[in-house]
């Protein structure tokens, strides 16, 4: 290790000789530049931030907040983004000046301090390649952003030049009448400094969030690549499939499949002709986690791993993962090459098939079905889930919601300009659509039980493999999906979602109720929508 100082500043480690802290104006600090996990995670222990588990994780809490606060997300408003961006519930607008005044006081807090830096790219993809640096006020912090970027060797960081930065702080609180905040903590992207600034909230998933917007903007709109919130993984014959959808949708479950490799668990861009990984990591949640159930996860969560707001088993060092008591959105964060069976480097082909996972808290769609290219697009354009208890700040238990492109609050473009890349892309790869529900059958939450996952992923393979391309289709009488009669490993029953509820008539109103959610969510796009879009409606039963 070497040690520099600068403006008197004392920065340790292996560090770029292009780049300084003093670049962002901090002053006094003591920065350790690129520390690897074990020395992230022996600082974090000698400062009682944290404990090591029995397989070797660090374990800490994020404090306050342990999932995302999407009202305090917010986008400098300025000559980049005033008509790019969807004005809108999930793109804040932020003034330009407050942003100045309050990085400035940002920075103040954080001179002085001991920090920890770090330098990384997004994308896989060599053409697309973004560089980060990221200035974190806590070690494990900085452990996650290891875990969760690119990784560079020692070659690359010493020539890096650094084109975005993240600043996090999540000790500095605001003051909401003076920062122009909605509360003391923020995550605030500005397009034109190329500048993510964290506050006031220890929760990881801002960081990586952050960076995932930002690519959501330049990617599609100044690249023309297509950005998107899903899992990616491909078969031994090359076909590679995408997995869309929300927090707790089982993104990161299904896409770890031991059949198949692993491209990414979560962002994604879509080239030409090429799928690639965002990440370097995954980021998984803990919560009911087992070795039967998912052991690839699992097994994951050795030495090097960053467990987060877990609790232990009284009197071990033993994580419990079935206790919810701090949070249901208990997570862990780990190198990608950390699951047995990954794709290197993290890219693949154009994709074969296409999942739309929706958790529906009212068990009225189908477990497997399949879409014609206007539903697959009404559907992504839609976004039907559930937010599952846990993923934000102040949701105990699932709400009905509807997130365009299965990823509202990361877009800040309007959600057509996405759609329409999409059903491009469709059309030119021929590609299957399917759309999964992970959610409820038999009733809706409260009355009938979440789909197991082992049906879920069977079905999900009798798609792969091509199994459900030889069976009969029933057609949904609401929604209009085509649903498989049959499909291996799964009960009969179980596919006609109307058929595991014990009355009838019930389920026939459970599926008018949600008909009209969709409408009504829908009339917000309808003008942009072609016939083939508008005809994949949902028609709702005329009672007799």
């Amino acid at each position: 290790m070497n040690s520099d100082k600068l403006n008197n500043n004392i920065e340790k480690g292996l560090k770029s000789s292009n780049q300084s802290i003093s670049d962002f104006g901090i002053n006094n600090a003591v920065v350790h530049w690129n520390l690897d996990s074990d020395h992230l995670s022996k600082i974090t222990v000698d400062k009682k931030m944290g404990i090591i588990s029995n397989t070797g994780a660090l374990a800490i809490d994020t404090g306050e907040f342990t999932g995302r606060s999407p009202m305090d997300r917010f986008i400098v408003k300025d000559s980049i983004s005033e008509d790019a961006v969807w004005w809108s519930d999930v793109n804040l607008a932020f003034d330009s000046n407050k942003f100045d005044d309050l990085y400035s006081k940002v920075i103040t807090y954080l001179s002085g301090k001991e920090l920890y830096a770090r330098n990384a790219v997004a994308c896989a993809s060599i053409k697309y390649r973004l560089s980060l640096t990221v200035v974190n006020e806590y070690p494990w912090s900085n452990l996650f952003t290891d875990n969760m970027f690119i990784r560079l060797n020692e070659d690359e960081v010493k020539q890096f030049k650094s084109e975005w930065t993240v600043i996090n702080a999540p000790g500095f609180m605001a003051d909401p009448e003076v920062d122009g905040t909605r509360q003391h903590n923020f995550a605030i992207l500005n397009f034109t400094k190329k500048v993510i600034l964290i506050g006031g909230t220890g929760y990881t998933g801002e960081i990586k969030k952050g960076i995932f917007s930002a690519l959501n903007f330049t990617l599609p709109y100044q690249e023309h690549v297509l950005s998107m919130h899903c899992s990616a993984n491909v078969g031994q014959n090359g076909d590679t499939a995408l997995f869309f959808g929300l927090s707790g949708t089982g993104k990161t479950t299904l896409s770890a499949d031991p059949n198949r490799n692993l491209i990414g668990d979560d962002e994604h861009g879509w080239s030409e002709n090429e799928i690639f990984n965002f990440e370097g990591g995954c980021y998984a949640k803990c919560i009911d986690l087992s070795e039967d159930k998912e052991p690839d996860i699992f097994n994951a969560i050795k030495k090097g791993a960053l467990l987060e707001n877990i609790t232990f088993k009284n009197g071990t060092n033993e994580p419990d993962y079935m206790n919810g008591s701090k949070t249901q959105n208990t997570r862990v964060s780990y190198p990608i090459h950390f699951i047995n069976n990954i794709q290197t480097p993290s890219t693949g082909p154009t994709p074969k098939n296409i999942f739309f996972l929706t958790c529906d808290a009212f068990g009225v769609l189908p477990p497997i079905s399949k879409l014609t290219p206007g539903q697959a697009m009404f559907h992504f354009i839609s976004g039907y889930t559930a937010k599952v208890a846990g993923t934000e700040a102040g949701v105990t238990e699932p709400q009905t919601t509807f997130s365009a492109c299965f990823g509202a609050p990361f877009m800040p473009l309007h959600p057509t300009f996405y759609a329409k890349m999409l059903g491009d892309k469709m059309e030119k790869s021929d590609v299957n659509v399917w759309l999964i529900n992970t959610g409820w059958s038999g009733g809706a939450y409260g009355a009938g039980s979440r789909i197991k996952l082992k049906y879920t992923r069977a079905m999900i393979s009798a798609a792969l493999n091509g199994d459900l391309d030889k069976v009969e289709y029933r057609n949904h009488a609401v929604f209009g999906l085509n649903m498989p009669e049959t499909c291996i490993n799964v009960p009969e029953e179980l596919l006609n979602p109307k058929n595991t509820w014990a009355d009838g008539n019930l389920y026939d109103e459970k599926a008018n109720e949600l008909a009209k959610a969709f409408k009504l969510n829908f009339e917000q796009f309808a003008d942009n929508a072609n016939e083939e879009i508008l005809e994949a409606l949902p028609k709702e039963i005329i009672a007799k």
